[in-house]
């Protein structure tokens, strides 16, 4: 676990990145969502993981669909029905002290990163942060020292490949698929090259050895995908590298969105009352 100056400096970045200063004042509690097309999961710090359900829970989308596909909100209304059910039972009904913190894809377009505030704000929250995953699973787990980080995040729709360095995007590569589209016990070939591919990618790409350095530390491996031992296995084979997982790689992403959700509640506790005003 970072330490909390980890954190705080985690979450400053977030701003910056998004372009918008942090609103602290008043903020007393807190969820970090993780929004993915075949699971959404939430965290609140102090509890924990308190909801894992399918992204279409009650079938708002209809006949088995799903309101997000390969990373993209396809139905926000129905989208923001699933997000109002989770925030009603974790924040109540109130949520005018909350700040809501969710991940999205690295390489999710302007339309889903807007359409992800939209549904965030319309929860009625005072703060709401947008951040890519793979800062959030290296929040979870990323090296302390900030050195580079290779995270590989295979969900069920969408495979990710993201070098950072610092802290900061260096590098990113996508390819949509992802474990459902392989039928039941079939070898996950498709999705271990399509991860070989990506980093092969990178490596024509690397200039500064980063890549070299990422891959030498081992990848960070999350999502569903990392649950499954012939794919980690094939991806560590086909890399020649040893790679690493945590504990619960599904839960990965929405457990570093909750670590620097926590660090905002903190920073927020502990900042000095402006004057004039209560704290």
């Amino acid at each position: 676990m970072r330490s909390l100056r980890d954190g705080q400096r985690q979450a400053r970045s977030v701003h910056r990145h998004h372009g918008q200063q942090p609103q602290h004042r008043g903020l007393t509690r807190g969820l970090a969502l993780d929004l993915g097309s075949s699971r959404t999961r939430a965290w609140i710090p102090g509890q924990g993981v308190v909801a894992d359900t399918g992204s279409d829970p009650a079938g708002d989308y209809g006949h088995g669909g799903r309101p997000v596909r390969r990373g993209r909100i396809i139905d926000a209304e129905s989208c923001g029905r699933m997000l109002g059910r989770i925030a009603d039972t974790a924040l109540g009904a109130d949520r005018s002290d909350t700040v809501i913190v969710l991940s999205h894809p690295v390489l999710a377009g302007p339309g889903h990163r807007a359409a992800a505030r939209d549904l965030l704000t319309a929860l009625g929250p005072s703060s709401v942060i947008v951040l890519d995953s793979a800062r959030a699973a290296a929040a979870c787990a990323g090296p302390q020292d900030g050195g580079p980080l290779l995270v590989v995040d295979i969900g069920a729709d969408l495979t990710e490949v993201t070098l950072l360095v610092d802290g900061r995007v260096r590098d990113a590569r996508l390819a949509e698929t992802g474990t459902s589209d392989l039928e039941p016990g079939e070898a996950p070939t498709a999705v271990v090259r399509a991860v070989v591919d990506m980093v092969m990618g990178m490596w024509q790409q690397d200039r500064h050895g980063a890549l070299l350095g990422a891959l030498r530390r081992g990848p960070l491996l999350a999502g569903g995908g990392a649950l499954r031992p012939d794919v980690t296995n094939r991806i560590a084979l086909r890399l020649g590298v040893a790679v690493r997982l945590t504990d619960d790689p599904a839960t990965t992403v929405v457990r570093g969105a909750g670590l620097i959700l926590g660090s905002v509640l903190r920073h927020a506790s502990a900042a000095p009352a402006l004057p004039g005003r209560s704290g």
